[in-house]
């Protein structure tokens, strides 16, 4: 593809972006028209409740989803480029089942702490992706180890949530609806710090871009060329999880982004 046709791609789908964006803020259950989004946003005291209805409802959950789907999309492509694995992606490392597991664990054992769930899943997501790098500590070349190692994770999360919900079942219905995912309860609060995080390790992703497109021609080459694969796999891996347990943080198991986007 030619650079003229990068650039116009890239103009057409930005463009497409802010027309959604502006799409799911403008538009919903409750019908506004166009002198009411005036006002509410020139902030007329009589539009108080379509002042309401957009900046505390829908632009948080526009906002969310947005970041949710650049940090799922960025995080795909690390791992995809650096297992060289077009189904890979955060949840088949583990990182969903991990934050899921420190969700349903602060469930049993904290339940006053409901409002902490998203640092719990934060955790819970990053405590995953260094187990895995432990596990492939000195063999960080390993491609395949790296899928296994985070297979071996997940299942062990998996079965760890399987085990709490058999011993605490009234947790569930509060686990399902953070396991599900979703915007619905997001507010502007639970967006302000993972916004930060996604926008620093996305542009730390693009610093790495151009090392993932000489390791995409194989590790000898790219080892030829400069590039430290093994150091390179696991700085992709701690972006990737880092980009993937912010969004999980308010956004819950969204995984699907991670996997399709990228491909």
């Amino acid at each position: 593809m030619t650079k003229g046709k990068k650039v116009a791609f890239a103009m057409i789908f930005t463009a497409l972006l802010f027309t959604a964006l502006f799409c799911g803020f403008v538009m919903g259950s409750v019908k506004l028209s166009l002198s009411e989004i005036i006002g509410a946003v020139t902030d007329k005291k009589e539009y108080h409740t379509a002042r309401v209805i957009l900046f505390d409802l829908r632009l948080p959950r526009v906002l969310g989803a947005a970041l949710s789907g650049a940090a799922l999309s960025v995080s795909g492509f690390l791992l995809q480029s650096v297992t060289a694995n077009e189904l890979c992606a955060p949840n088949v490392i583990g990182v969903n089942a991990g934050a899921g597991f420190a969700v349903i664990l602060s469930m049993c054992l904290f339940p006053g702490m409901f409002a902490y769930q998203p640092v719990f899943a934060f955790i819970g997501a990053l405590i995953t992706t260094f187990t895995v790098i432990g596990l492939c500590s000195g063999r960080a070349n390993s491609k395949t180890l790296i899928l296994l190692s985070g297979v071996a994770v997940s299942a062990l999360f998996n079965a760890g949530i399987s085990f709490l919900s058999y011993r605490f079942p009234d947790v569930l219905p509060s686990y399902n609806a953070f396991a599900a995912g979703g915007f619905s309860g997001v507010k502007m609060s639970d967006i302000a710090i993972p916004a930060v995080i996604i926008l620093v390790f996305c542009t730390a992703a693009q610093a790495v871009a151009p090392s993932l497109n000489l390791l995409c021609l194989g590790d000898g080459m790219a080892r030829s060329l400069g590039v430290r694969v093994g150091a390179l796999r696991i700085i992709s891996l701690v972006f990737s999880a880092a980009l993937c347990a912010a969004s999980v943080s308010f956004a819950g198991l969204v995984g699907f982004v991670g996997l399709i986007v990228p491909n």
